[in-house]
């Protein structure tokens, strides 16, 4: 790819890169898109998240892995086509737990990249969905490229596969 480069995103954590360097992103107000699809937890998220909510209430298991629960929600324009929305998503279009406890999921901050995994070393894309639906791409002066650290956790170097484009 034309715009392949490799980071070192954390100390001995690389990454290849492989958008625009020129990308910016910021979340903006009333942009919920991403809230809309079940949230992949990661073993590390799920310890994080039993300390700040029931795991029973929040979580669901599909196909062996572990995500945040969808639930119908009251707000159209918070919510995908069914009417339903991630459980932490509240009524003012905020995160709860990002809100309140000033915490987010790994694949909360991951977005609007996509991680996977090639000849065992981590790649960055941003998601197809992400460049349709995301309203915070290119609205900002905040480059991706060099906030990297925002948006890649450290744990992600060591899971044993850190693929995202896994789906509730």
């Amino acid at each position: 790819m034309a715009h392949e480069r490799r980071i070192e995103v954390h100390p001995d954590c690389e990454a290849v890169c492989e958008f625009d360097p020129s990308l910016t992103f910021e979340c903006v107000d009333s942009c919920t898109w991403c809230c809309q699809h079940g949230v992949l937890l990661y073993d590390h998220d799920l310890l994080e998240l039993a300390g700040r909510a029931n795991l029973n209430d929040a979580t669901t298991d599909f196909r062996g892995r572990s995500f945040v629960k969808r639930e119908e929600k009251n707000r159209d324009d918070h919510t995908g086509e069914d009417g339903a929305a991630c459980y932490f998503l509240s009524e003012d279009g905020l995160c709860e737990l990002h809100a309140e406890e000033d915490w987010k999921p790994a694949r909360c901050s991951i977005f609007p990249l996509e991680v996977h995994l090639l000849n065992g070393e981590i790649h960055v894309t941003v998601r197809d969905s992400a460049e349709e639906h995301c309203k915070g791409l290119d609205v900002s002066e905040r480059r991706v490229i060099d906030n990297l650290d925002a948006f890649l956790p450290e744990v992600l170097w060591s899971l044993p596969d850190p693929t995202t484009e896994i789906e509730l």
